[in-house]
């Protein structure tokens, strides 16, 4: 059995989808290969005993220009967070928020201990920063680690130890903040001019969503690509594909694997852990991000995604998610006990009735994005002729870079078969 398209993309995650949507767009013939069962790579949605469970706890940045252009937030029927964040320290919540949305909030927040009133005014001082300029322009600035660019700033290093390092560790997996100041430049940039939301149906649906605008039979499952060979794929099964054009949107270990003739480095990945619970009644009564400011524990940050999105529970219940940095050297069985026993410390006895749904071990949730950083702006290139790569193995890693650098090579390739 053997088959030909115009081009062949490997891998079903939203940098994949969102390349296939383009050359659908072009009239471009295509078939998208995923080894998964599903579609949506690690933005995926499983639904557990009535509960919507993302893979690894996830959020959607509506300010993301990508997926502006893309998906149909209205159909999404998205969700907010509040915009600030209740942050653990010295045995208390503090709340801490958006200056900019809550004013008021935020002036009660000046006297916690989170950061000096020194601290909360420098946060005005990054926020026009990372808000000047274009986003090619900000690809382009100095680089350095987020950690010196913080200080740099004049952060203290209670601002940085009992905000930062927590915040941005849910969001890059890495509490040292060796990640590179560009890409959380953009990210702060964001975070600051839109708003942090869930679907009503998690996650998944965003892939779910671009999958439906492509024809039924230009997507097969279950279809592992073992090697490329020129313009062909062999897949597990030994069946040979043809195309004229390859593309590669799988994780960055996965591609480097598929890449191995032309010798590209394997890339580094960050690791997360999420372990989720059911409850009878939220910890929390407020849709906010909990980070832990005092970096003891596991557990580095804790959301109820059910009080942002009511569907991913239960009517009457509660979802909790746990979010853990990187892979404890532990079972099942003895982190669900290291977590609730930090909890416990957070919200008393009734931990000891949450319910343990599933574990998520995500080992490779992210790339390392230390300096220095692909620009995501730059010209597409292949890496040889007739293949291309996009998705987090040649560009930042976020849901915008990933939309955006298939939407792109999509073009490229489009305008290259109709020339």
């Amino acid at each position: 059995m053997g088959g030909k398209a115009d081009v062949i993309v490997v891998g079903g995650g939203l940098a994949g989808l969102c390349c296939a949507l383009e050359l659908h767009q072009e009239n471009i013939s295509f078939l998208l290969l995923e080894a998964a069962d599903g579609i949506g790579g690690r933005v995926r949605t499983d639904k557990v005993e009535g509960f919507l469970l993302d893979r690894g706890f996830q959020v959607l940045l509506t300010a993301y220009p990508e997926a502006r252009r893309v998906l149909d937030y209205q159909a999404l029927n998205l969700h907010f967070f509040y915009p600030g964040a209740m942050v653990r320290f010295g045995g208390r919540f503090h709340k801490v928020a958006d200056p900019w949305r809550h004013p008021l909030e935020s002036l009660k927040g000046v006297l916690s201990p989170v950061g000096t009133f020194s601290d909360k005014i420098k946060v005005g001082r990054l926020r026009r920063k990372t808000l000047e300029g274009s986003i090619e322009g900000l690809f382009r600035r100095p680089e350095m680690t987020t950690l010196r660019a913080l200080q740099e700033i004049g952060f203290s290093e209670e601002m940085i130890d009992r905000f930062f390092r927590p915040f941005l560790g849910s969001v890059f997996f890495n509490r040292e903040l060796e990640i590179s100041s560009r890409m959380f430049e953009f990210g702060f940039r964001m975070f600051s001019s839109g708003e942090t939301a869930l679907p009503a149906r998690g996650m998944g649906a965003i892939p779910g969503q671009i999958a439906s605008r492509l024809p039924a039979d230009s997507l097969r499952l279950n279809s592992r690509v073992e090697s490329i060979q020129d313009q062909n794929v062999i897949l597990s099964s030994g069946e040979k594909v043809t195309a004229r054009a390859l593309v590669l949107a799988t994780e960055g270990p996965e591609t480097a694997r598929l890449l191995g003739e032309v010798k590209q480095p394997e890339p580094g990945s960050r690791s997360t852990t999420c372990v989720y619970f059911a409850a009878d009644d939220p910890p929390l009564n407020e849709p906010l991000l909990i980070l832990n400011g005092e970096g003891q524990g596991p557990v580095n940050s804790l959301a109820v995604p059910s009080l942002i999105a009511p569907p991913y529970a239960l009517p009457g219940l509660s979802l909790i998610a746990a979010t853990i940095i990187g892979l404890p050297a532990l079972d099942d069985d003895q982190l669900i006990e290291a977590v609730r026993s930090q909890l416990s410390g957070w919200f008393g006895s009734a931990v000891s009735a949450w319910r343990h749904l599933r574990t998520y071990w995500i080992r490779h949730a992210l790339p390392l994005q230390i300096p220095p950083l692909p620009d995501p702006t730059a010209p597409v290139e292949p890496v040889r002729p007739g293949l291309y790569v996009c998705g987090e193995y040649a560009n930042p890693a976020s849901l915008q870079w990933a939309m955006d650098s298939g939407r792109r090579v999509g073009e490229v390739i489009a305008q290259g078969l109709k020339t």
